[in-house]
Order: C-alpha cells, then sequence, then structure tokens
C-alpha cells in the first residue's frame, strides 16, 4: 500500500451540508441560522467566557495560591515492583519506563517507595530512596545506589 492509496473507511466520511442554497434544500434562506441577532451575522458569535457585559464568572473570583518553579517531581515506584526483575539485575529508570513498570520519567527521575516485599537480589539505581525501601532492598541482598 502507498500514500496515495489511503482512503478512508467506507461511510466514515460525510460530504459537507451545503447551505443557503435554496429553499428546496430546507438549509436555505437563513442556512440554519435563525433569524436576526449577532449569531446570524457574518463573522458573528461571542467569544469563550462573555456573559453578555456582565462580569464574567473568571473575573469575579478570587485568584488562589500559585505554582512552585522549585518543586521537586519524582516518577514513584515501589519496591515490590522491582519482583519483575531477575537477581543481580541492574535496574535504572531507563530500564523501567522500557519494561513499562513507569509510564514516563519525571524532570527529577525516580524515587522508590518502600510498599510491599522484595525477594529479588538487585541493584537499584534511582534519584531517591525513602527510608524504609532502602533497608528492604538491602535486605533482599541487593544494593541501593543514588544518581
Amino acid at each position: 500500500m502507498k500514500l496515495h492509496e489511503l482512503r478512508p473507511a467506507e461511510g466514515a466520511v460525510r460530504s459537507k451540508k451545503r447551505l443557503g442554497r435554496g429553499t428546496a434544500t430546507g438549509q436555505g434562506k437563513t442556512a440554519g441560522r435563525g433569524q436576526k441577532g449577532q449569531k446570524s451575522r457574518s463573522g458573528g458569535g461571542v467569544r469563550v467566557g462573555f456573559e453578555g457585559g456582565q462580569m464574567p464568572l473568571a473575573r469575579r473570583l478570587p485568584k488562589r495560591g500559585f505554582t512552585n518553579p522549585n518543586k521537586k517531581v519524582f516518577t514513584e515506584v515501589n519496591v515490590d515492583v522491582l519482583n519483575r526483575f531477575e537477581n543481580g539485575t541492574e535496574v535504572t529508570a531507563e530500564l523501567l519506563l522500557s519494561t513499562r513498570a513507569i509510564s514516563k520519567i519525571e524532570k527529577n527521575g525516580v524515587k522508590i517507595l518502600g510498599e510491599g516485599n522484595l525477594e529479588k537480589a538487585v541493584t537499584v539505581k534511582a534519584a531517591k530512596f525513602t527510608a524504609s525501601a532502602q533497608e528492604k532492598i538491602e535486605k533482599a541482598g541487593g544494593k541501593a545506589e543514588l544518581i
């Protein structure tokens, strides 16, 4: 199959409604826009959030909070997820991503949490560990390395 041979599925594409082409079509004269008013005019209509001149809701409500630009954001992984790897495996963020243990690596890397039990002796390289996670990894015979 070539690019010029691609076609949409049968029945997936409908032809465009032709408006204002005579009264016999059912969409003639006002072309489905009703009678007079702002919405019937060419280029007519109001912007999103416009309430007819009344103070819009977005401006009536107070602004609250802020986004902290210095906030540390980690992808969190529990130690029980590490059981999917074989003994002696070096677990990195990239390996977790490629095996779909995580869906994305956040800007500050991966943080290992201590939920669950670990039966495999693996070397884990991560940006951060909780105390319980580090304890469980070392108890299973593995190593927890900060990167």
